[in-house]
């Protein structure tokens, strides 16, 4: 297993070092998140060092996903790599003609400076004893959030990094960016750390731990000796229609666990599922997405889950993104629930809001979220992307549509990297599901993905069926 303090630590590295300031929070005034997605390859027995050569990390310094788009890019070049029959590509081939699987001893961790939003989210709030607190009360329950979520690209990614057609459907842009005062300091936080402390378990109802928990919010964890759970950690994240819903009691009861929700934002509720159930999704799907599946014998799956330092249990985590899945079955070969290793580090990101926060104690004003995103791959040609509001950063009102306005991981992007591998490829040396068909558009290709496509119609049956999706329309780009 690899230490989480190095991980965490070269992530950190990398940010500050390797990344320019364009795109970076204002000093001592924004925040950000930072999320990456970093290659390991098995340590040598008897060591536990991460063997990473520049290059080897792919970050975001806001959202989940636009890091793990970020590394669908970088997989993506490996594979044109590896057609190109060049020895440094992370793929050799198949047993299947245009198929290809990830060389041995390779593994990806994926890191995160701040706890996903959603049902990861949801975790017991303390009252030391020698530290007494006030528990939060019901006319404040939107004010206390332990969930990673940090500027208005990350709380509208989804709907605001796509390049489509004005003739198709589009979704909102918000370009408020979400006010976040009331968030809890990570001091406050629950550290978990079974066997380190005594225990006290409080569960109001044992259901709260199945995959699709309706009743109260589980506190049951590892608590330190002399602490009491009197609340819990309130996440902006929305039910989806279709499930239980919140109970909005005061204290623990509040919440609901285990449930499907969408991201918070201002306004209007968004489309755009939670970080925690999305990397649920992943850890039965894979990081590669449909597309990719064309050409892999197998999904690529994280290693392991390495959060930063703030408020975080490692029982929500479990919960919220192995827990939900654990009963799905009859998956096609070669999908599975995996059991992700989960680890925090105690190191906190210099531009984490409790970071900021504690550099201007005595100034006046409030700290707020940074505005722009910057996304970064392994990769030889543009590698880094900084965005803003889901745009190019300076792209103005009139240029939107415009090539010059994309993000290199937004949709259309990478479906034209993806379109250039297959073109790269005589018919005959495609796989199987890419030979003999007249497929077009982006949506075409994903629904082509038998395998991929059954294992989401299977997860979707069995554990996520109130998961929202995006219309056809929305995808019938080329």
């Amino acid at each position: 297993m690899w230490p989480a303090d190095e991980i965490a630590q070269l992530c950190y590295t990398h940010y500050s070092t390797r990344l320019p300031k364009q795109g970076k929070p204002e000093p001592d005034r924004e925040w950000t998140l930072l999320a990456a997605v970093v290659k390991m390859n098995s340590p040598a027995e008897g060591s536990h060092d991460p063997s990473i050569l520049p290059g080897d990390i792919l970050n975001d310094s806001h959202a989940e996903v636009i890091a793990k788009r970020s590394f669908q890019r970088y997989l993506l070049h490996q594979l044109r790599s590896a057609v190109s029959l060049q020895a440094d590509s992370i793929f050799m081939p198949g047993t299947k003609t245009g198929m290809w699987k990830l060389k041995p001893d390779l593994h990806f961790v994926f890191f995160s400076s701040h706890t996903p939003c959603g049902d990861a989210s949801i975790i017991p709030m303390l009252e030391l004893e020698d530290q007494p607190c006030s528990p939060v009360r019901s006319d404040e329950t939107m004010s206390q959030s332990a969930e990673a979520i940090g500027d208005p690209v990350v709380l509208e990614n989804k709907r605001k990094c796509e390049a489509v057609p004005a003739h198709l459907v589009t979704k909102r842009m918000r370009t408020e960016p979400r006010d976040l005062s009331g968030e809890v300091p990570s001091d406050r936080a629950m550290d978990y750390s079974p066997g380190k402390h005594g225990t006290l378990q409080t569960s109001l109802d044992a259901s709260n731990l199945s995959p699709t928990a309706n009743g109260p919010a589980a506190t049951k964890g590892t608590v330190p000796v002399g602490a009491k759970v009197v609340d819990i950690y309130r996440t902006g994240a929305k039910c989806v229609p279709g499930e239980a819903g919140d109970t909005q009691k005061p204290g623990i009861e509040y919440h609901r666990v285990g449930l499907l929700r969408v991201k918070p934002g201002r306004g209007d509720r968004t489309c755009s599922m939670s970080c925690s159930d999305k990397l649920a999704r992943w850890n039965v799907l894979g990081c590669q997405g449909a597309l990719l599946m064309h050409f892999l014998e197998e999904p690529v799956y994280l290693a392991a889950l390495v959060i930063g330092k703030c408020p975080y249990s490692p029982e929500a985590m479990k919960r919220a993104v192995i827990d939900r899945c654990q009963h799905v079955s009859s998956l096609p070969r070669g999908f599975q629930v995996q059991e992700l290793k989960m680890l925090q580090s105690n190191l906190l990101f210099e531009h984490s809001r409790r970071a900021v926060q504690a550099k201007r104690t005595n100034c006046p004003g409030k700290v707020v979220p940074c505005g722009a995103a910057i996304s970064w791959s392994a990769v030889p040609e543009e590698p880094l992307d900084v965005t803003c509001n889901g745009f190019r950063q300076g792209a103005t009102r009139k240029s939107i549509g415009s090539l010059q306005t994309r993000s290199k991981v937004c949709k259309v992007e990478l479906f034209n990297l993806f379109q250039n591998l297959v073109s790269s490829i005589s018919e005959s040396k495609r796989p199987e599901s890419l030979r003999g068909k007249n497929l077009e558009t982006y949506w075409e290709y994903k629904e082509a993905a038998a395998s991929y496509q059954e294992a989401w119609k299977t997860l979707q049956k069995q554990a996520f069926g109130s998961w929202i999706r995006n219309s056809p329309d929305y995808h019938q780009f080329k």
